[in-house]
């Protein structure tokens, strides 16, 4: 059944990062869904929360911290996956919510094995 699939949340401000990540998530058989910000994505938390969590470092208006920070500060307990092309960037790993923190160009087996502890997580919590 479709809703026995894990369901992951793509957040990301570039428009061809969502299509090819959503792309290769549902060949593994994930249910995707999509947001270009962090506000788009705040708006869907009442149809029910993803499994997991993948968002963009850098985006405009709301970065994919200050996104993960207010989920946080909100009891919304979505393992997350932050991703980024700046390898200049450092994230503590202590961050609650945070399964991983991933460099892009993403390498396709280190993703689907972050995505899987975050759902173990998301299972283990609910």
């Amino acid at each position: 059944m479709a809703n026995d699939l894990p369901s992951i949340a793509l957040v990301d401000d570039d428009p061809a990062v969502l299509r090819a990540l959503s792309r290769l998530l549902r060949s593994h058989t994930f249910l995707v869904r999509t947001y270009e910000s962090g506000q788009e994505f705040l708006a869907s938390l009442p149809g029910g929360l993803p499994d997991c969590l993948i968002v963009d470092l850098q985006m405009p208006t709301m970065s994919g911290y200050e996104l993960q920070q207010h989920l946080v500060r909100s009891s919304f307990n979505i393992p997350t996956i932050m991703i980024t092309a700046n390898r200049q960037a450092g994230l503590h790993q202590e961050n609650p919510g945070l399964v991983a923190f991933l460099l892009k160009p993403l390498q396709e087996s280190t993703l689907l094995a972050a995505i899987n502890r975050a759902i173990d997580v998301s299972r283990e919590c609910r």
